[in-house]
């Protein structure tokens, strides 16, 4: 996916916000609402969605520019939101079904891209873009064969679990793939920044914050796995 471009049919135009700083936020905002909401009640975090997705919609018809972009943003996190609730609350121990469950709404964000929910659209994919990235980089590295065992340990294990799936990263060859996943990464990021790379107005500027934030989640994670695996989000 990150050799690929994602051409539309919309005019090109500038967003009305600062439309990448507000994409990285709601890349971040799980990792600190979503994640102990999902732990605490799955069910009730999944209904969520709703209110997201209402809201999104009331925004968008807004005669305001702003407000209207910020629903369609809004609708766009929704779908990654509701993939992260149901497997998260439920399918966590399968690692194996990460991608398929988030990239549930793939169709319809390819479709959105077409006409004025290029926003949303460009949102949801760039995110799954930046977890694929995440996924491919931990089965590369070896460290996916961790995910299970950290996920359903006692509390008294998770940590010392974790630990060690991050202390496998700091060998030779893991290391060396992650810093090359890393890179690869960003120079994804900076390309798609770039005018000629296939989007229109905004979007790749949006497009590449949410991968570099994700880059940089990713390095959080695997530093408090390292140094405080309590505070990682995994363990319940």
């Amino acid at each position: 996916m990150i050799g690929g471009t994602w051409q539309t049919s919309a005019p090109a135009r500038s967003w009305s916000f600062p439309v990448a700083r507000i994409a990285a936020a709601m890349v971040v905002l799980p990792v600190f609402l979503q994640a102990p909401w999902v732990r605490l009640d799955p069910f009730s975090a999944t209904l969520f969605t709703g209110v997201l997705v209402a809201a999104g919609l009331v925004m968008h018809q807004s005669r305001s520019q702003t407000t209207s972009d910020l629903g369609s943003l809004l609708v766009g996190f929704s779908g990654s939101w509701l993939a992260g609730c149901i497997f998260w609350g439920w399918l966590r121990a399968h690692p194996v079904l990460h991608l398929p469950v988030e990239a549930f709404a793939v169709p319809v964000a390819l479709g959105g891209l077409q006409g004025r929910w290029r926003l949303a659209a460009t949102f949801y994919l760039s995110s799954l873009v930046g977890t694929a990235c995440t996924d491919l980089a931990m089965a590369a590295t070896g460290v996916m064969q961790f995910w299970p065992a950290v996920v359903t340990a006692s509390l008294d294990q998770a940590p010392l679990l974790l630990h060690q799936a991050g202390t496998h990263l700091l060998q030779p060859l893991p290391l060396v793939t992650l810093v090359i996943s890393a890179f690869l990464v960003l120079l994804a990021g900076r390309r798609l920044s770039r005018n000629d790379s296939g989007f229109t107005g905004d979007a790749g500027s949006m497009a590449a914050a949410v991968l570099i934030t994700t880059l940089w989640v990713d390095g959080l994670f695997l530093l408090s796995s390292l140094l405080q695996p309590g505070l990682s989000g995994l363990i319940e």
